[in-house]
């Protein structure tokens, strides 16, 4: 038998992989953390299939999503990474990754840790929902909203508050399987 999964998926395998084994998973290591909030900002305007198809060129090029190496490049890394082909070569999206992982250290030196931080805004648990069909998830939230603009706030970019409601259903934040996916109750 069939399992059914959330109607957002398609057949391709990366996705199924992905829907499987890491989409709204409570995620609380603070480098995995860093890495889906940068691949979300990388996905504003194109379809997740396209950033998890680049992902492994990502890990590569940003030196495994390490925040304090991240924060650290100049201009020559910020060159390198426009001509490279494996990822989304926007300008502006390459240089918020720098400038996020700068604010990124700055909230673990003030929390202790980003996911001390980022997991306040759902009260340090999941929120678990029940949508029936797709059409029901909505794009932001209140709690998205608010996470949207403290980070702004504190200085990142690319995290508006659909961009960070993506994040929450991604790092499991938020339980955003549809009722009938039969990871819903797994997750």
């Amino acid at each position: 038998m069939e399992l059914k999964r959330c109607e957002w998926v398609s057949d391709d395998p990366l996705y199924i992989e992905y829907h499987d084994h890491q989409w709204g998973v409570p995620e609380h290591d603070d480098q995995t953390l860093f890495e889906m909030l940068i691949l979300e900002g990388a996905q504003a305007g194109l379809s997740w299939i396209t950033i998890l198809k680049k992902r492994a060129a990502y890990v590569e090029a940003f030196d495994e999503f390490d925040p304090h190496i991240v924060a650290r490049y100049d201009e020559d890394k910020i060159q390198a990474l426009l001509q490279n082909a494996g990822i989304v070569r926007n300008k502006l999206k390459i240089r918020s990754a720098v400038s996020n992982a700068q604010a990124f250290l700055e909230l673990q030196q003030e929390f202790g840790s980003f996911d001390k931080y980022i997991w306040g805004f759902v009260g340090g648990k999941p929120k678990v929902n029940q949508w029936p069909t797709l059409d029901d998830i909505p794009a932001k939230t209140e709690e998205a909203e608010a996470m949207s603009k403290d980070l702004k706030k504190r200085g990142f970019s690319f995290v508006g508050p659909t961009i960070c409601y993506a994040f929450m259903q991604a790092t499991g934040m938020v339980n955003d399987h549809t009722t009938d996916c039969f990871r819903y109750g797994e997750v």
